[in-house]
């Protein structure tokens, strides 16, 4: 996925070199809900996180957003969670954070860039301060926005698998709910690495 060019005036990091990224990458099953939100609680102990920029690629129902429910309630996101679906973002705060200084909130942002029609949007919109904002952004649809995106920390890819179903499952993310899903990841950036190390 062609994800930009980095922006230096946005937080991040600098992507690795091609031998490194090749090295960094995880891959997995994710047999239900309960193991989304047990994969999701490990990858929120990450320090990195808290100023980390995640892609999220899949098709329309492949749990992108469940996924997204799971890690902010492991940051300590309180309340409803929404999609940003028809909002284009959703802003958070992860007030008692357990990465963060006490007293000092996690800034998140959810981005969904699903009803984009034209890359320029993002710039339309006024996202590059957000971008250049401290704090942690998840990006579902990211190609969307073409090479106005800085460079992704890490890329989580997450894909229905009819042959992994569960039979008891009760796994909800999408109208198929009895489907476990194939994950893959891959680093782009030395933070995307960090975020790598905590996984299972």
């Amino acid at each position: 996925m062609k994800t930009g060019i980095h922006d230096p005036t946005i937080v991040g990091t600098q992507p690795t070199s091609g031998a490194a990224v090749a090295a960094s990458t995880w891959s997995g099953i994710w047999a239900d809900e309960a193991a989304t939100a047990s994969f999701a609680s490990a990858l929120a102990t990450s320090p990195a996180m808290a100023h980390a920029t995640l892609a999220l690629q899949g098709d329309l129902g492949a749990g992108k957003t469940t996924f997204v429910r799971h890690l902010l309630r492991a940051l300590g996101v309180r309340g409803r969670i929404k999609s940003p679906t028809y909002a284009v973002v959703e802003p958070h705060t992860a007030i008692d954070c357990p990465l963060m200084p006490a007293g000092e909130a996690l800034a998140i942002w959810h981005f969904d860039f699903y009803r984009f029609n034209d890359p320029r949007e993002w710039e339309d919109a006024g996202f590059r301060e957000l971008f250049a904002a401290r704090g942690l952004k998840l990006v579902e649809w990211p190609e969307r926005a073409g090479d106005f995106l800085p460079v992704m920390d890490l890329i989580i890819d997450i894909q229905p698998d009819d042959s992994l179903a569960h039979p008891t499952s009760n796994f909800d993310m999408t109208e198929h709910p009895d489907e476990a899903r194939r994950v893959a990841i891959k680093a782009l950036t030395p933070t995307g690495q960090l975020l790598l190390e905590v996984l299972p």
